[in-house]
């Protein structure tokens, strides 16, 4: 017997791998249907695509959370400033460049300083930073992950060295965005934020979370329209995981597959975009990161924070630091890859364009 929902889904990845727009009912087939051979056509679609532009390389960030300190109050978030049971603490300019040494050694050429939005690490810090760790590692990246700042700041941080910049847009609908942050935080600053970003020159990211509070079809879709008018270089997506400091504590996390089929669909819209495989990803299941992988992701971010900080910055509830998600197991994390057939590369991992 023809398995005609199977036929649909293919003839949707298909449309969608030929760059024909996806349309919100072929998203909702996509999303909530429960034909296994269909949505595993989806993640090998998806992965072939990114099969013919990176190869079997996985390129591999250092990623250094330099400061629990945060000005902002997310309902989702663990650092937020009003969890009054987080642990705070700030890595000097010394540490960093440590943590930069180590994983030179270890074969990064990209590190992710990633933090708060932080009011101790002035505009002038920040640059110090960039402009250390450039002129030590010449060969490598550096990308920024601090949160909303004015364009004059973003120009300053790139003029320093700066590459890369992520900012998740969380949610490209007004209502979800407002239901999930503080008043005082407004979606369109945060399009601006990135938009400014690009134009500056920056390699870019953006992104949401999969499954949080208040989370629709139709908000989804509408991430998904946000991501193709932006045409970021990156774009980071993992499960929603509640912490339990927080508003959202004791709601119901985003799924395993319902991310792997996002990853896939976010392959197939934007074939040349760096997706990694997140550290949620990893929390929620113990192959989180080959599933990832084997579903159109290219980057894995092991934590190259100092040891004893490591736990400390605790965004969500049980947040993977140690073992195979620590940069010190990479041998590991190179074995877990090769046994799903992929490779560790040591590369910058630069964003491929045509």
């Amino acid at each position: 017997m023809v398995n005609c929902v199977g036929q649909m889904l293919e003839k949707i990845v298909d449309g969608l791998e030929s760059g024909k727009e996806l349309a919100k009912d072929e998203l909702a087939a996509l999303l909530l249907s429960d034909d296994l051979a269909g949505t595993d056509y989806l993640k090998k679609r998806a992965r072939y695509v990114a099969d013919c532009i990176y190869g079997k390389d996985i390129y591999i960030r250092g990623l250094i959370e330099f400061t629990s300190y945060c000005r902002n109050n997310c309902f989702y978030c663990g650092i937020r400033c009003g969890n009054q049971n987080a642990q705070r603490y700030r890595l000097s300019k010394e540490q960093i460049m440590t943590c930069c040494e180590y994983g030179y050694t270890l074969g990064f050429r990209t590190f992710v300083l990633q933090g708060g939005e932080d009011a101790y690490y002035t505009e002038e810090k920040i640059c110090s930073i960039v402009y250390g760790i450039k002129s030590r590692f010449q060969d490598c990246a550096v990308t920024l992950s601090i949160g909303e700042k004015s364009r004059e700041n973003y120009q300053a941080y790139y003029h320093a060295g700066a590459d890369r910049y992520l900012l998740r847009h969380e949610t490209a609908n007004q209502e979800h965005y407002e239901r999930l942050h503080p008043k005082e935080l407004r979606l369109e600053n945060r399009k601006k934020c990135l938009y400014d970003l690009k134009e500056i020159g920056y390699q870019v990211g953006a992104g949401f979370m999969v499954g949080s509070p208040f989370q629709t079809l139709d908000t989804i879709y509408e991430d998904l329209q946000f991501i193709r008018e932006l045409e970021p270089h990156m774009v980071g997506i993992g499960p929603f995981i509640p912490h339990k400091d927080t508003p959202f504590a004791g709601t119901r996390a985003g799924t395993l597959e319902m991310t792997l089929r996002l990853l896939s669909i976010i392959r197939l819209m934007n074939p040349r975009v760096l997706l990694p495989a997140t550290t949620a990803l990893g929390t929620i299941h113990p192959m989180g990161r080959e599933l990832g992988i084997e579903a159109g992701a290219n980057v894995v971010m092991p934590n190259l924070s100092p040891v004893d900080v490591r736990k400390k910055y605790q965004l969500y509830d049980n947040k993977l630091c140690t073992g195979d998600e620590a940069a010190e197991s990479l041998h590991n994390l190179k074995k877990r890859m090769a046994d799903i057939g992929y490779r560790i590369v040591i590369d910058r991992g630069d964003f491929r364009r045509e």
